[in-house]
């Protein structure tokens, strides 16, 4: 099972059919920090970065509770406003409260989120937060954005440099049939039938973004980008 305190996008997409040509249909590295200001890396106070998260208000951070359930604030560093995590632009600000959902045991149970609060106010554009009623972000085939830092592929490396990759929401039943601890009203499942485009290690706590709105977190799911076996994320709505 694949917790994700590490996780990818995996970026090149076959299609399904059967001897046709590779074909790109998402992912890529992002080219300007002002398509997704809200994006956040969590690191080490070596600099390593371990998990994502999303800015949703100035000293606000959504991640996943798994990054975070067994940390102390001065363990890990919240940077902001850097696409490339080998540069020094952006801001890097200490941690200085730690808000892990009360029903959290572990990803695969759900309340896979977590809320940190930042001593440095972040300069950069927040993302909303759904509504409790929103569950048009939820409807199957309803594509989002997932972002993160994390492995290009399965067993892979991480990549320094903020990616993206559109996936659509599957339909809980696809869910359910692939995990048998999937809940859905706690979580989502967003990937293809046949894979090849997820998140993976080190994307964990990152954004799942739909027409604005942090929709999902990355959490948990089995491999990476593998046939059959989509990304799990925390349902944001049921927890706002």
């Amino acid at each position: 099972m694949r917790t994700l305190t590490a996780v990818l996008l995996a970026l090149v997409v076959l299609t399904p059919s059967a001897g046709a040509d590779p074909k790109v249909v998402g992912g890529s590295e992002v080219e300007d920090a002002a398509d997704y200001p809200f994006v956040v890396a969590l690191v080490t106070p070596e600099g390593k970065q371990f998990c994502g998260g999303a800015l949703v208000a100035p000293t606000r951070v959504v991640t996943a509770a798994h990054c975070t359930a067994n940390a102390e604030p001065g363990d890990f560093l919240v940077v902001g406003g850097r696409l490339d995590l080998r540069g020094q632009d952006g801001v890097k600000s200490a941690v200085t409260g730690i808000e892990v959902h009360p029903d959290y045991t572990s990803a695969e149970t759900g309340a896979d989120i977590a809320w940190l609060t930042t001593a440095e106010s972040f300069p950069y554009q927040p993302v909303a937060l759904p509504g409790a009623d929103e569950f048009e972000l939820y409807a199957p085939g309803t594509v989002g954005t997932v972002l993160g830092w994390g492995r290009t592929s399965e067993g892979g490396e991480q990549s320094p440099v903020l990616r993206e990759a559109g996936l659509p929401v599957m339909a809980d039943a696809a869910c359910a049939k692939a995990y048998q601890a999937y809940q859905p009203a706690a979580m989502f499942c967003a990937g293809y039938p046949w894979g090849q485009v997820d998140a993976c290690q080190g994307d964990s706590g990152g954004p799942y973004v739909v027409n604005g709105k942090l929709a999902g977190i990355v959490s948990w799911g089995v491999g990476c980008a593998r046939p059959n076996k989509p990304g799990v994320y925390t349902r944001v709505a049921s927890y706002v």
